[in-house]
């Protein structure tokens, strides 16, 4: 806003009342500058009402479609709760008479995961050899050295063939329990214990912390480095023909790795019968970890993990109906 000065005067002769009339000369600048800013400001607001009422009464339709378009935007899609969903679909499972059995999952692009019975107890049996050569390939980053022909010999068999004189030389090598025990804490294994002396067999784990073992096999936030992540996942995606079973019937056609585990106890006579693994069903890839004990037989433990792992996948299905 411009200044307002009051017009130059001819110099008078000294008088007394000078400085009297430069102060009501000042009184009346500033009163005028104030008139002139009030008008100002109500002018601008006048005119722009004027624009706004002209704009409104100009186009009603446009608003009345800008209205409309609002009122119908579809809300957003409330997530699913996987868990209700998993849980649900297990209530359908062939559960045998003093069988337990857990499950846990995790859709590998979203991040989403379910779990049913995630933290109670199994015995791992076979499942272990996965958790053994993990430990085994952490050693030797630590150590900066490749895998010796021996050891990969024993880790082919290990897991492609399940063969128990393999994991015992590999869990030998590991340190056994407390070589477990320690790798698991970096991967991020609350709740796993290794076996006694040589029983690799009865380490005890829970779904969850199986799932946490394929985050570190299958992902890529791990302490296992990509080399090491790739020799694992190929050797289970190389398991012998009559190993097929387990979390690979939730899959499509033959797009999976996995290792099972099972074992009859000679206390008992009951199966352990465990899978853990990952597969692709609908174009998704999923980490599964299925746990049971108490299976009367192996055939049935086996239903009954699949069955865990089409449940978990069915979780995550558009229509889970």
């Amino acid at each position: 806003m411009e200044s307002h000065r009051a017009p130059r005067r001819r110099r008078a002769r000294p008088s007394r009342r000078r400085p009297l009339l430069r102060t009501a000369l000042a009184s009346v600048v500033l009163a005028v500058g104030t008139v002139a800013a009030t008008a100002y400001v109500r002018a601008q607001a006048h005119a722009a009402a004027d624009a706004v009422s002209s704009q409104s009464s100009a186009t009603p339709r446009a608003s009345a479609s800008v209205t409309q378009e609002a009122s119908v935007e579809p809300a957003a899609k409330p997530s699913a709760d996987r868990d209700a969903l998993l849980a649900k679909a297990m209530k359908a499972l062939p559960v045998g008479d003093g069988a337990d059995v857990a499950v846990t999952v995790l859709e590998t692009e979203s991040g989403e995961s379910a779990a049913y019975g995630g933290d109670t107890a199994f015995e791992t049996a076979s499942i272990v050899k996965v958790d053994i050569l993990a430990t085994l390939l952490l050693q030797a980053q630590d150590a900066d050295r490749r895998l010796t022909e021996q050891e990969r010999a024993y880790a082919t068999t290990m897991i492609e063939n399940s063969d128990n004189d393999s994991a015992s030389a590999l869990w030998k090598a590991i340190g056994q329990a407390d070589g477990l025990d320690t790798a698991n804490k970096r991967f991020g294994l609350t709740d796993t214990t290794g076996g006694d002396g040589a029983l690799w067999g009865l380490t005890r784990t829970t779904a969850a912390d199986q799932l946490a073992l394929l985050q570190q096999v299958f992902g890529d936030d791990s302490k296992l480095s990509e080399a090491s992540r790739t020799y694992l996942q190929g050797l289970m995606s190389q398991i012998a023909a009559d190993q097929h079973w387990g979390v690979s019937a939730a899959a499509d056609g033959t797009r999976w790795a996995l290792k099972n585990g099972w074992l009859p106890r000679s206390t008992t006579g009951l199966w352990i019968i465990n899978s853990i693994g990952r597969i692709t069903a609908d174009g998704h890839d999923y980490l599964v970890a299925a746990l049971s004990n108490g299976n009367s037989t192996k055939e049935k433990g086996i239903s009954l993990v699949e069955a865990a792992a089409r449940a978990a996948v069915s979780a995550f299905a558009d229509d889970p109906a």
